[in-house]
């Protein structure tokens, strides 16, 4: 099972241990203990954002801004029931990624 965050600033259903950044958890349909024992592996994996592996940050910089997953899944997202919660566009967009849609809107103008 896989848990979609969000940041939030006024509905937080969980909160880093390190920097306190609260988050919005959108949950596959599981039971009352799975979700408890997925909370716990949540909490770990946003510890380990602040990791100095992950560049020791020790704001909420150290976490993505927009919605990302947790735990981290390594196979195809269209076999994962939480893709179809984080909408039409599966792949998370690069920095580059951005500055080349900003560029082409601008152009189009």
């Amino acid at each position: 099972m896989q848990v979609l965050l969000r940041r939030s600033e006024f509905r937080q259903d969980i909160h880093c241990p390190v920097c306190g950044q609260g988050f919005r958890l959108y949950w596959e349909l599981a039971s009352s203990p799975e979700r408890a024992t997925m909370r716990s592996i949540v909490l770990g994996e946003l510890g380990d954002h602040h990791s100095p592996e992950q560049g020791g940050e020790t704001t909420a910089e150290a976490h993505p801004f927009d919605l990302f997953r947790l735990p981290g899944w390594t196979g195809s997202p269209k076999f994962t029931r939480t893709a179809m919660l984080a909408g039409p566009s599966r792949r998370i967009p690069s920095e580059i990624s951005k500055v080349v849609m900003i560029s082409r809107q601008r152009q189009e103008r």
